[in-house]
């Protein structure tokens, strides 16, 4: 990479940028591989090369100078793009600062270091065999990978080493901040991964100093808190979501039964929830039955009522001008998503607070799927369901092929969330 970097570098400086040209990559139905494309952008800013995503301009396209290094790489990697001149250019840029117009342009400077937070013994390439396998799979991991974005994983015992700090933006995704093992012992407690699952979660709170697995997660979570106050980007899907609010609000309660660790629960624990401690959900009850597959009644997944095939949610179209960062997050060539399950597959409304800012909802349902929020100098973004692709993915599903589908609306989603820490900050309007 340092040697790609030298000879982008080199070619800049030799031209003196004196090539007038730009290259457009159009994120509307015109583009052949959208998700792709994420990667190809994030490929420039690691070649020190800034970019601008021009908000809602054409399903939120990109554009940066024109090297044949990055046309190369577009054509390499199947990626739509267009060259125009600088007069072209300079004629959109004029075209979207018109005050009439709900565009704008937002500036990536600099490629963001990502960590995905997974178990070490989650399905993978080196693991698939394996019956001691964790058998499911992460989207963040697939749309990561997919798009050939660079990743570090991370898991407990880093978090509690302190090393978040080395990260712009960390992933969460179907992980249970409670200890109570994904609430899976009804159905897979005699399953050889369940088994090694729980020796493996003991075993590293114990190393860690931890007398329960719960008050590792707590420890977990915590750190996660303070990484995202203190200006990190935090984006959570599936279960990650609700469970880990509510770990942070049952700080100081014991609730795991005692098939989750060996001692009874306390049976007031509804009583002793601190909302004020949640990120993003209030006033919620927990399921306190050890053998339902459910947490508490934040995840709607239970009681909605909907066909698959009438199975959507919207995206709000939030000002371009004024409220740039939900507009990053929103860009799509699509504003209705087809819906997607998960252990948590939605969010009951009436349960979020009210600061919360909803990006997509299913109205009639009374449910949001993408919710996102701020925390001291950082965010945070919540992403109801597993898999965008897999409208019910189960235990022991093989993963995703995202090359049958790379257009993927709901992947988009995850990949603006990659990039947007890349965003300048604007200055807030007066």
């Amino acid at each position: 990479m340092k040697k790609i970097v030298l000879i982008v570098s080199f070619v800049l400086v030799s031209m003196g940028m004196a090539q007038a040209a730009y290259i457009l990559i159009p994120m509307d139905n015109s583009q052949k591989n959208h998700l792709k494309a994420y990667g190809v952008a994030y490929y420039v800013l690691r070649n020190n090369l800034e970019i601008d995503w021009l908000l809602n301009y054409r399903g939120g396209s990109f554009a940066f100078k024109d090297l044949t290094i990055f046309e190369n790489e577009c054509s390499i990697r199947g990626v739509s793009y267009e060259v125009i001149a600088d007069v072209q250019y300079q004629s959109i840029q004029n075209e979207i600062a018109n005050p009439e117009v709900n565009q704008d342009i937002v500036k990536l400077q600099k490629a963001p270091k990502i960590a995905v937070y997974t178990p070490k013994n989650k399905t993978g390439p080196r693991m698939e065999k394996s019956a001691l396998a964790l058998p499911w799979d992460d989207a963040v991991t697939l749309a990561l990978t997919y798009a050939e974005i660079p990743f570090e994983k991370v898991y407990d015992e880093d978090i509690i080493e302190g090393k978040l700090p080395l990260y712009d933006w960390l992933h969460l995704h179907h992980e249970d901040f409670t200890g109570q093992y994904g609430k899976f012992y009804a159905a897979y407690s005699g399953a050889d991964w369940y088994k090694a699952d729980v020796e493996m979660n003991e075993a590293m709170a114990h190393k860690l100093g931890f007398k329960k697995v719960s008050q590792m997660k707590l420890e977990v979570a915590k750190r996660i808190r303070d990484f995202t106050a203190g200006g990190g980007y935090l984006f959570a899907m599936c279960s990650a979501t609700d469970s880990y609010d509510i770990a942070l609000a049952a700080e100081g309660v014991d609730i795991c039964a005692e098939i989750y660790d060996g001692d009874p629960a306390d049976p007031q624990m509804n009583s002793k929830m601190d909302f004020s401690k949640c990120f993003a959900f209030t006033n919620w009850k927990l399921v306190t039955d050890p053998y339902h597959y459910e947490y508490s009644n934040i995840d709607a997944t239970e009681t909605r009522r909907v066909a698959k095939e009438h199975d959507f949610f919207t995206l709000f179209d939030f000002s371009a001008k004024w409220d740039a960062v939900p507009t990053m997050l929103c860009q799509n060539h699509e504003q209705v998503i087809k819906g997607f399950m998960g252990q948590t597959t939605s969010f009951v409304k009436s349960v979020i607070k009210p600061e919360v800012l909803v990006m997509g909802e299913n109205k009639a349902l009374g449910e949001a799927r993408y919710i996102h929020g701020e925390l001291g100098k950082g965010t945070w973004t919540f992403y109801g369901g597993h898999d965008p692709e897999d409208y019910q993915h189960m235990v022991y599903d093989p993963p995703t092929d995202l090359a049958l589908h790379p257009n993927s609306p709901g992947y988009r989603l995850i990949l603006n969330n990659v990039l947007f820490p890349a965003a300048k900050k604007k200055k807030q309007k007066t």
